[in-house]
């Protein structure tokens, strides 16, 4: 099969589709209100970084000498011509969703967002003091004075425009000003006297104050604008230097990169525009328009006005009943092993891990990876207490975790001031897994305890994301964590293969490739043959091609991909056998599931790694199989719910129309409740059960 022929869709236009399915959610007049807000708020965020990130780096290509890019430059430019007209058509709809949807619905509750020219005289007051004792300090105009006065654009921040008259002379200005959002945040309550919720924007009380700001010009009108810069830190990851001084450096430099967005208001006049593109160096294809109001991610900090009822209701996470025995956690897990699905359990139990292995005397050592990590996290607290305690305790900490690169060179050095060992990035790669293994002394000698998860080491994305941890003790997961954990400290190759663990650089896509070759030749045998995958994303071609090829030896395969999925399902001669569905909710899907049917002796992996090419190649990954037959009817039973849901789940093929998923039958099923209630019914069972006993 060749791979330049087969179905595929380009990763950046994917990306775009998954997208727009957050866009979906805040016009579904199912959501409650807030949320929808909060669903413009995700888009918003998600786009910015898509550009920063994505689109940066397509530009960054374009950059290239000449003789270099002669072969992709048309592909390139074709991508990202796609990409403006995709983010051009969908930014016209996040406008109408807003405009038509939202705000007359927040209206309807007695929210009312204000402008200026609605104000009564006693909130034009109030909007006047507070720009005068609260914004003033951190407003600064900057005349537009071409080859002469050329301003710098933080990454990100809100400007407004201004195109004024000066009275002395009648001729046209132009001025830029930042509106503060970052210290004051975007919204401002205001008075009422009528019991209603009236707020107004930033943006507007800076709008209504400028002719404070520009004594001896008249204001014509005001348009708001944001840059974004590239955020990639191109860090010569090549095996000398120091690494970390190289991150540093380029985090500094990060702010001032080239602009990959200029996002303007629509309505700004052509005349003024290209002035800005001329005093900003843009080009034509920096341009994106947009409605009034930019930085729409500052939802996420609209008031509620105590509404609870405009808002999700709250689900109460679940406690795990055979961990609430009075056994130390270290007891329980020498019982069995134990597999919780966050949000829907507490993570409290992870956190009760670290805590009593810092306080257990027997614990002689702490191993544990680091990639994202909460702000405030009692885990990290528990490390440092445990080293403090005379423990040995070592953290690999992923520097090149995007975004959060900063954050994490900051925990390093905390953890390394409370004596905790610290290892760095490896040069080439990113150690992308998420594993502890703790040590400790009984009675029949020493006894190692792991944890092994789909997501990070975060008590904030835990009440938010979709994961699974398992807790064990099982001698065949526990020691080849162990191996994992010397390569990382040695960067020498485990002496003996890993055998149950799947492990990127060693063995991961070479046994994905063995898993779905079996199922090819059992479908080929005539025996039933099948796979299921729940990832983020697919990407990889090799791998691409193979469930092709599975597909057509009559393999079923049922794919929930979150985000970009470059595979096209339902293809003749390619992926006729494939199904694809996305489900984006109020949880963001992150559990990464592989299931092979195996001649019904099924092997059901759970995985730190998507399909994607950076993540079989260039990353240290981890998937680690489930043995319990009771675990593996859970995970079984979860997959059944997903791939059941009619009420949020997207179907995935080659028309991107990310069309709902619907059946004929009366009873609608939005996985992620009946995933809650379905744990809850398990958990009020087994209490029941310890009851009558």
């Amino acid at each position: 099969m060749n791979q330049n022929k087969m179905p595929y869709v380009h990763r950046d236009i994917s990306w775009l589709t998954f997208n727009y399915r957050v866009l979906q959610e805040a016009k579904d007049p199912t959501v409650p209100l807030l949320e929808r807000l909060k669903f413009l708020a995700i888009y918003s965020n998600n786009l910015d970084e898509y550009f920063r990130v994505r689109v940066a780096s397509n530009k960054s290509l374009l950059r290239l000498k000449k003789k270099d890019l002669k072969l992709v430059r048309q592909d390139i430019e074709a991508v990202l011509d796609k990409i403006h007209k995709t983010v051009n058509k969908q930014q016209e709809e996040f406008s109408q969703i807003f405009q038509e949807n939202i705000l007359p619905e927040l209206e309807e509750h007695g929210i009312h967002m204000l402008r200026r020219n609605d104000l009564n005289q006693e909130q034009t007051d109030f909007i006047e003091d507070y720009f005068n004792n609260k914004m003033l300090p951190y407003v600064q105009p900057v005349l537009l004075i071409k080859n002469k006065i050329l301003p710098f654009l933080n990454n990100a921040a809100l400007y407004l425009a201004i195109d004024m008259v000066d009275r002395e002379n009648n001729e046209t200005c132009y001025a830029i000003l930042q509106v503060p959002s970052a210290p004051l945040g975007r919204f401002v309550e205001l008075p009422s006297n009528n019991g209603e919720n009236e707020l107004i924007m930033l943006d507007d009380i800076v709008r209504h104050s400028i002719t404070f700001l520009f004594p001896g010009y008249d204001i014509k009108d005001t348009h708001s604008i944001k840059l974004t810069r590239d955020a990639e830190l191109y860090i010569e990851d090549e095996y000398s230097g120091d690494l970390i001084e190289k991150i540093k450096e380029s985090i500094r430099k990060r702010n001032v990169g080239p602009a990959t967005r200029f996002v303007y208001d629509r309505t700004i006049p052509k005349k003024f525009l290209e002035f800005l593109m001329k005093v900003f160096k843009l080009k034509r294809s920096d341009l994106l328009p947009e409605g009034r109001y930019h930085n729409n991610f500052d939802f996420f900090g609209f008031p509620d006005f105590g509404l609870k009822q405009l808002k999700e209701k709250p689900l109460k996470a679940l406690k795990k009943n055979v961990l609430e025995n009075g056994l130390s956690i270290f007891e329980n897990i020498e019982k069995e092993d134990h597999l919780l699905l966050y949000p829907y359990y507490t993570y409290d139990y992870t956190v009760q891990l670290f805590e009593e292995a810092a306080q257990d005397p027997d614990v002689t050592h702490i191993k544990i990876t680091q990639y994202r990590v909460a702000s405030k996290s009692r885990i990290m607290d528990a490390l440092m207490a445990a080293s403090k305690a005379g423990k040995q305790v070592t953290a690999f900490v992923e520097v090149k975790a995007r975004f959060d690169e900063e954050a994490n060179l900051k925990w390093a050095e905390k953890l390394e001031k409370s004596g905790v060992k610290v290892l760095y990035s490896f040069p080439g790669l990113k150690v992308h897994c998420k594993l502890a293994m703790i040590s400790k002394e009984t009675d029949k000698g020493r006894k190692i305890y792991s944890y092994l998860s789909t997501g990070n080491f975060h008590e904030g994305t835990a009440k938010v994301y979709s994961d699974y941890g398992l807790f064990t003790s099982d001698p065949r997961l526990t020691n080849e964590v162990i191996r994992i954990f010397n390569f990382l400290e040695t960067v020498q190759p485990p002496n003996q293969p890993f055998e149950h663990l799947l492990v990127g650089q060693f063995n991961l896509r070479s046994n994905l490739d063995r898993l779905i070759d079996n199922e090819i030749q059992n479908a080929k045998a005539g025996k039933k043959a099948k796979i299921i995958l729940k990832i983020n994303s697919i990407e990889d071609k090799k791998v691409i091609e193979k469930l092709y090829r599975a597909s057509n030896a009559g393999v079923k395969i049922q794919i929930i991909c979150r985000g970009l999925c470059c595979l096209v399902p339902g293809v003749k001669g390619y992926s006729e056998n494939i199904s694809v569905i996305s489900i984006v909710d109020r949880f963001l899907e992150h559990t990464r599931v592989y299931y092979f049917h195996n001649e019904g002796e099924e092997m059901i992996y759970l995985s730190s790694a998507d399909i994607m090419t950076r993540n079989l190649s260039y990353r240290i990954e981890s998937a680690f199989p489930i043995y319990g037959k009771k675990l593996r009817k859970e995970i079984r039973d979860y997959l059944r719910i997903q791939l059941l849901d009619n009420s949020k789940a997207r179907i995935i093929d080659g028309k991107r129309n990310d069309t709902y998923k619907s059946d004929k039958s009366d009873l609608k099923i939005r996985s992620q409740m009946e995933m809650y209630y379905y744990l809850k019914r398990k958990e009020d069972r087994i209490l029941q059960e310890a009851e009558q006993d």
